[in-house]
């Protein structure tokens, strides 16, 4: 029997007008292996176990790719390794996080705003990124509300440089403004934390986008015996209709084609 795939399950990425897959490939595995909450240690792919990755999803029909400036190397080496293909996917990316020496820091000021663009847009080889999200510290109200950065993000769509912005939050009240006036917000949904379940709510009722993280809950979820907890996740995640995709971070082969031959037929029976 064939692998499945998930050419036939692309959707609507709210209002956008992009069709995206319901599972996107996480790449801060690509770029970073400081300061990351996975249950284990990992390596960084080189370029040919990236580059087989990246043509795995392609081929099982994932067309939705996830990284930001905060991931090391991600954006620079995915450049390289997309080119030819830019047609062929939807980048996510982001702003206002940056990753030095081990260390995070924050500016969600226009000019660095407008400046990590231009370098993401040359460290990725493109001429626009279809979507753009902030990356919050946690203090999602304060960044909307008294920062330059969604202004910076809306001249940027109307520039043609970005296709759509919104939130990478970690609030309700964040994640609910940030849909206000932009494309799409990022949240927390799996089964150990559902908090951010009204900012799904309101994207669906109001055609706004929905990207799901830690759907997996990082690998860190935990269930009876018996119970497949890949599975359980993603019908969790996509037992509501306003989440367009779910961001995953593997770089192993076989857990890719385990999550999406799961999706499949979660899909299948909705």
């Amino acid at each position: 029997m064939s692998q499945p795939t998930l050419h036939d399950f692309h959707r609507p990425l709210g209002s956008t007008g992009l069709l995206v897959s319901p599972l996107g490939l996480g790449t801060v595995k690509l770029g970073r292996d400081q300061g990351v909450k996975y249950p284990s240690g990992f390596q960084i792919p080189d370029d040919d176990e990236a580059r087989m990755l990246l043509k795995l999803s392609r081929d099982l029909g994932i067309n939705l790719i996830d990284t930001a400036p905060a991931y090391g190397r991600s954006e620079e080496r995915l450049g390289p390794l997309l080119r030819g293909q830019r047609q062929d996917w939807v980048i996510v990316s982001k702003v206002g996080e940056e990753f030095v020496d081990g260390q995070s820091s924050h500016d969600f000021s226009a000019a660095h705003t407008r400046r990590s663009v231009e370098r993401s847009l040359k460290r990725l080889e493109t001429d626009f990124i279809d979507l753009v999200l902030v990356h919050s510290d946690g203090n999602d109200l304060a960044i909307l509300n008294e920062c330059e950065v969604y202004e910076t993000l809306a001249e940027l769509k109307r520039e043609g440089k970005i296709r759509g912005f919104g939130l990478s939050g970690k609030t309700v009240e964040g994640g609910l403004k940030a849909l206000e006036t932009g494309d799409c917000a990022m949240v927390t949904y799996n089964l150990n934390e559902q908090a951010e379940l009204p900012v799904i709510d309101y994207a669906a009722a109001h055609g706004k986008a929905i990207l799901v993280k830690k759907a997996l809950a990082s690998g860190h979820v935990c269930l009876s015996p018996g119970v497949d907890p890949v599975r359980a996740s993603f019908e969790l995640v996509f037992g509501h209709d306003g989440v367009a995709s779910a961001i995953v971070g593997t770089i192993n082969p076989l857990h890719l084609a385990h999550n999406v031959a799961t999706v499949a037929q979660v899909l299948r029976k909705t």
